[in-house]
């Protein structure tokens, strides 16, 4: 019985036409099939279902995905909340974060889940989230900094600045509930 050859990609097209190699020593013998299937009837791999995070779209036009389910309890309206975030524009430009990414410090803020004192697509977010959850929302324009007075505002004068010069572009926030206070 002749040796195992390895083929290039020219004398593998020829392969097929020559009667002098049959293709199951073409396959036996191939070192790309040993790499996957090291044992002739093997059973496949099972195939798993990619994980796929739900988005859901409320009627304001915000869009939330929860990350993480959390397990502690609700909030509700009208409730105080802490919670930490990171806000960017919807190009991915960052804007703020209560957490610092160099230190891992985060500086949470609290907030009331009322319309009139936090911008409504965030309050639509952390209503009926548990504590320990996590969500990513898309915010649309017309739920999100309609009045420079809504929380949550950064202190920092550049971020405040960026924020309110594109008001008028959605915004990304990953939100993350810590306490219902």
């Amino acid at each position: 019985m002749d040796a195992p050859t390895f083929h290039t990609p020219i004398q593998l097209s020829n392969a097929f036409k020559s009667p002098r190699r049959p293709l199951l020593q073409f396959v036996v013998f191939n070192p790309i099939f040993l790499n996957v299937y090291p044992v002739l009837g093997a059973p496949m791999p099972e195939m798993k279902e990619p994980e796929v995070i739900r988005t859901q779209k409320l009627a304001s036009g915000v869009r939330i995905q929860d990350i993480i389910e959390g397990e502690g309890p609700e909030a509700h309206e009208g409730s105080l909340v802490e919670v930490n975030y990171v806000c960017r524009r919807s190009n991915g430009y960052f804007v703020r974060s209560t957490i610092d990414q160099f230190s891992g410090e985060n500086s949470p803020v609290i907030l009331p889940l009322d319309e009139n004192q936090i911008i409504k697509g965030l309050k639509e977010v952390l209503v009926g989230m548990k504590v320990g959850g996590t969500r990513r929302a898309l915010i649309p324009p017309s739920a999100g900094y309609t009045n420079e007075n809504l929380q949550p505002i950064p202190d920092e004068f550049g971020p405040r600045r960026s924020l309110f010069s594109h008001a008028s572009e959605p915004l990304v926030f990953e939100v993350q509930l810590l306490k219902v206070l």
